[in-house]
């Protein structure tokens, strides 16, 4: 079962919800240059690059990603940008949902590329919990590479302090496991995608 068939609509309604959300993220990055408030601006022009991704794959290399997929991704991505306004801020629960949803994401990416280079090589045999375990391992060193990030763009990206992003490891974690427990399923055409791109890459 895909993501799509998961979430209940059509094709056709995703790709919509999708545009949307993507001409929202737009707005968002227009918004902030009229205002001068040019972290909302970056961050938001960073989120709309991200949805973009996947039709530059499909492009580039004719991988047409599960548009459930790209739904979900598009949805963490605004949920982020929409939260650097004044949501994070106010409500400390929304850093929260952010955080959880973005970790699924980072999760799926993190399994899919695992398993793609488990299925290319004979050499390797992972044990179901192994893979589990690194799910939880990936998002957790992506988390800290972002929280870099952000310290090194404090004058772009708003930090919040140690006990911020104590949570955010929290529920990032929260977020590898569920995708852990109930999600790798859903990223099986992003793990056939990658093994063809390592097979490609090892014939040529």
């Amino acid at each position: 079962m895909t993501l799509s068939d998961r979430l209940g609509l059509s094709d056709s309604q995703e790709r919509l919800a999708v545009r949307l959300l993507q001409f929202a993220l737009a707005g968002l990055v227009g918004y902030g240059l009229v205002t001068m408030r040019f972290a909302i601006a970056a961050t938001g022009g960073f989120a709309l690059a991200i949805t973009l991704l996947p039709a530059a794959l499909r492009r580039e290399y004719g991988y047409s990603m599960d548009v459930g997929l790209v739904l979900w991704i598009t949805v963490a991505m605004i949920l982020h940008t929409v939260g650097s306004l004044w949501l994070y801020e106010w409500f400390q629960w929304y850093d929260e949902i952010t955080h959880t949803v973005s970790a699924t994401i980072i999760a799926g990416i993190g399994y899919a590329s695992f398993r793609a280079f488990e299925l290319h090589s004979d050499d390797i045999d992972v044990p179901p919990a192994f893979r589990a375990v690194f799910i939880v391992v990936f998002v957790l060193a992506a988390g800290v590479v972002w929280e870099v990030l952000e310290f090194a763009l404090g004058g772009v990206v708003t930090v919040y302090g140690l006990d911020d992003i104590v949570t955010d490891f929290v529920f990032n974690a929260v977020g590898a496991v569920i995708m852990a427990v109930w999600g790798t399923g859903y990223v099986g055409g992003l793990v056939g995608f990658f093994r063809r791109r390592l097979r490609s890459d090892a014939e040529g």
